[in-house]
């Protein structure tokens, strides 16, 4: 060999000039194979990888290197995640334009990409902040305008006092910026929507389609979706002709109901507000106040009586009109049928206001509650409910139902949870939104000749926030419609509308002429997709639906994007997750100057498997790089050993059924791991095929020198190298995808071919794996007590007997009862005995 000692620089850029003049993992859809498009989420372009990317992406590799030694079409493209606040917010700090702080990041991250040999079709490459990219974004969204799915209008929405920008619903985690923390306020703006609660009940559905998808990211979708079935209700208002629409799920509780509430963003309690400056103080104060729906459980429950009286729809009964922050307006209708004595968040408020709490709906079993304490929110049995007394709940719950659809005052109905979704941002750094202004027509589509609508790239950031109004952007435009005076529309996309379709780009980022061609249908779905579970909600729910989006515009044929789904583990240091906040962090481009890319991707793929938190450990990073040089200083041997001997196995003349028995036990332990660590890749843990590769060097290292004559034709130690060069040619097959570089030139320098990528898998050997005899353990009562030989073929009483007839174990048995035996056949015997 060229190097005895294992020099990971030299050796990975060997490999990888390699790749590269090979062009070994460009993808083509003419290929032969079954098609695999494997994809990592890919990433925002902060200027530097972290361990959770390195992670991230170590893991797709490797099934995308396995996939492609299996004989599959692989594509494994990757892009950049470009715009958004990040970038934006580092411009104004550095006083330099998001394009070019953004450009010299990916071409750092790139490189690091790179270095870590990441099999990638780098031709693929795209970044969303490409006019290129966004132009089909733009293209989709007039279509969506057109067809009704996009629509403007005045609502109340979540702002980032912060980021000075909107956010949607499920940006809005714990009544927080998903970004940067900051408490969430209410505020009323025009905004930009895409309706996808017209898609709720197939997203919905479509979750048992996808059964290698966690069960987790379903339950959270499905919890977000939200489909309840109930009834919806009017409560009439004393000297009002409108009536208050209500909706519950609840109705076998509607003659418990105390009080109405309604939200502060409820029409009703707009109109109040001029009437009544106790409503016009306590409206204001929730509009400054965040009001997530997450919050809502722990926040503090307020309200203000609004003086009016709404009268119940079953018993015209009278009761009070509150005003109270736990009601959204975002979802049902604004305004719910307070029932404290069954209900937690009625019961904390109607304790706070000392309002009447009357129970309804008793245990079946009759049991003690005390509901002045806390509200009974279980089924049971309804008692104080005039004509629906002695009912359970759901038959109660149906009658009530009945008599409000007999007496108009009420319907079934289906709810979601689900609130469209709101794509503008007030931000400078995003898509254009492709729409025009006009005082004549009002909103016109910009027309397809004119998009591109490319974001202006010679503005200079300042102050604390930037928006394309704020610049003077877009002004002095013409109307497509009429040619009177007009402006573009200011607000830009939110950057998930990028993230939701780029892996369906990356099947055709070529095309000029359209937003996707057929080859998108060759490659999706994608067969496996990697990320986080903590974007379970966000981005998935959001591609899911653009999916869709595409496919009724006839872009893709598939109803879901993603096949399979992984949601890889955090990166934990002491038990903490990596952040730059807690200081913990471990810089892999250090990592990787000192030890070499394969000793990371090791140490990446041992510590843990992919779907668990990895702890980070400095002496597992060392074990890793220890356990490469093994390989090397072993490979060193075995290349002179093959070099005085009988060279390549393939022209080696071994009878494998004559082996002697030391060197019949090494290749049978050789085989078992290998099937072991076959379906280990097939469960994708990862971590226990690297412990079958380490068995296996294990194994060929402690080989034994035979002295006695083998009974094949060769002499012993040339069987001892036909042993050491099979198990070098499974060994790095195997740590191939997972130690890409390393393998690859021992590949080559051992003489085993020109590219281990396109070398056949490695099978286990039936014939290896049978064996004469077996090694049984041997216990009593669970203790090890010997070990003894037997037939393969023999019968459960042969291993016993030969078991309990074993010398050592007849010194335990001597003076007890054997009172049972249990045989684990080709394992163990254990005899219970007293």
């Amino acid at each position: 060999m060229e190097n005895s000692e294992y020099q990971p620089l030299l050796v990975e850029q060997q490999a990888q000039q390699f790749w590269q003049d090979h062009a070994s993992f460009l993808a083509d859809e003419n290929a032969d194979g079954e098609k695999y498009y494997c994809l990592a989420m890919f990433p925002y372009p902060s200027g530097r990888l972290h361990m959770g990317h390195v992670r991230n992406y170590t893991i797709g590799d490797v099934l995308a290197r396995y996939q492609r030694m299996q004989g599959r079409n692989v594509l494994q493209p990757m892009g950049w995640d470009a715009f958004g606040l990040p970038a934006e917010n580092a411009a104004i700090k550095h006083k330099v334009a998001p394009a070019s702080w953004t450009d010299e990041n990916i071409d750092y991250m790139r490189n690091q990409l790179k270095r870590l040999g990441f099999a990638y079709d780098w031709t693929r490459e795209l970044k969303t902040c490409d006019p290129a990219y966004y132009r089909w974004e733009q293209w989709l969204f007039t279509r969506l305008y057109e067809k009704g799915l996009a629509y403007r209008k005045t609502a109340p929405v979540n702002w980032c006092p912060h980021d000075q920008t909107v956010l949607a619903n499920e940006q809005v985690i714990d009544g927080c910026c998903w970004r940067c923390d900051t408490p969430v306020e209410r505020q009323e703006i025009s905004q930009w929507f895409l309706r996808i609660t017209q898609y709720a009940e197939e997203l919905l559905t479509e979750l048992d389609n996808l059964p290698a998808w966690p069960e987790q990211v379903r339950t959270m979708q499905r919890n977000w979706i939200g489909k309840s079935e109930g009834v919806e209700l009017q409560f009439e208002i004393v000297g009002r002709e409108t009536p208050l629409l209500v909706y519950t799920t609840r109705p076998d509780t509607l003659m418990g109901v105390s009080y109405v509430a309604i939200s502060p963003e409820h029409p009703l309690a707009a109109e109040l507000v001029g009437q009544n400056t106790r409503v016009a103080a306590f409206v204001d104060e929730c509009r400054r106040t965040q009001m997530a729906e997450a919050a809502i459980e722990t926040m503090e429950k307020k309200g203000v009586d609004s003086g009016l009286q709404a009268l119940h729809p079953l018993t015209g009964e009278s009761v009070p009109v509150w005003i109270a922050n736990f009601v959204l307006m975002g979802y049902g209708t604004g305004a719910v049928m307070a029932v404290p004595a069954h209900d937690s968040r009625d019961h904390e408020f109607a304790c706070k206001y000392d309002l009447p709490i009357k129970q309804v709906i008793f245990p079946a079993e009759e049991s003690d509650i005390n509901i002045k304490t806390a509200a009974y929110t279980m089924p049971g049995v309804l008692k104080n409910a005039g004509v629906y007394d002695g009912l359970e709940s759901s038959a109660a719950a149906q009658s009530i139902a009945n008599d409000l659809e007999s007496s108009g005052k009420g319907n079934r109905t289906v709810n979601f949870r689900l609130r469209d979704w709101g794509v503008s941002r007030q931000r400078y750094w995003g898509t254009p939104i492709p729409m025009i202004n006009c005082s004549q027509c009002g909103t016109v589509p910009v027309p397809d000749s004119d998009l591109p609508v490319c974001l202006p790239t010679d503005i200079k950031l300042g102050g604390e926030v930037s928006s394309l109004k704020e610049y003077g952007a877009f002004v002095g435009i013409t109307c497509p419609q009429c040619g009177g005076d007009a402006e573009r529309e200011t607000d830009t996309f939110d950057t998930f509308m990028e993230s939701s379709w780029y892996y369906a780009r990356f099947a055709c980022p070529d095309q000029n002429h359209a937003m996707l061609d057929e080859r998108a249908n060759y490659w999706l779905p994608v067969d496996q997709y990697i990320g986080g579970i903590e974007h379970a909600i966000l981005h998935l729910l959001y591609a899911r639906f653009f999916h869709k989006l595409l496919r009724d515009a006839g872009l893709v044929q598939h109803d879901e994007p993603f096949a399979q789904l992984l949601t890889q583990g955090m990166v934990l240091k002491d038990g903490a997750k990596m952040s730059k906040s807690k200081g913990n962090t471990v810089d892999p481009q250090q990592l990787i100057e000192q030890y070499g890319a394969d000793t990371v991707r090791l140490f990446i793929m041992f510590a843990a498997p992919p779907e668990q938190s990895l702890e980070w450990s400095a002496s597992g990073v060392e074990g890793a790089h220890r356990f490469l040089r093994r390989i090397w200083a072993f490979s060193v041997i075995a290349a002179e050993r093959m070099k005085k001997g009988v060279g390549m196995l393939s022209v080696i003349p071994v009878d494998w059924s004559k082996l002697a028995e030391p060197h019949r036990q090494a290749r049978y332990d050789i085989h078992q791991a290998v099937k072991q660590a076959n379906q280990d890749y097939q469960r994708m843990q990862f971590n226990t095929v690297i412990s079958a590769a380490m068995k296996i060097l294990n194994i060929l290292e402690k080989l034994p020198d035979m002295a006695v004559s083998a009974q094949g034709p060769l002499p012993p130690q040339d069987v001892q190298t036909a042993i050491i060069t099979e198990g070098l040619e499974i060994l790095l097959r195997l740590l191939s995808p997972i130690a890409p570089h390393i393998s690859h030139v021992l590949w080559q320098q051992l003489g085993f071919g020109d590219n281990v990528l396109t070398a056949e898998w490695p099978k286990h050997n039936e014939k290896a794996l049978q064996r004469d005899h077996v090694e049984l353990v041997v216990q009593v009562n669970g203790k090890l007590r010997g070990r003894v030989k037997v037939s393969a073929s023999a019968e459960k009483e042969e291993m016993q007997a030969i078991a309990i007839a074993d010398e050592n174990v007849q010194r335990f048995i001597a003076d007890m009862t054997i009172r049972k035996v249990i045989v684990v056949p080709g394992k163990l015997v254990n005899i219970v005995a007293g």
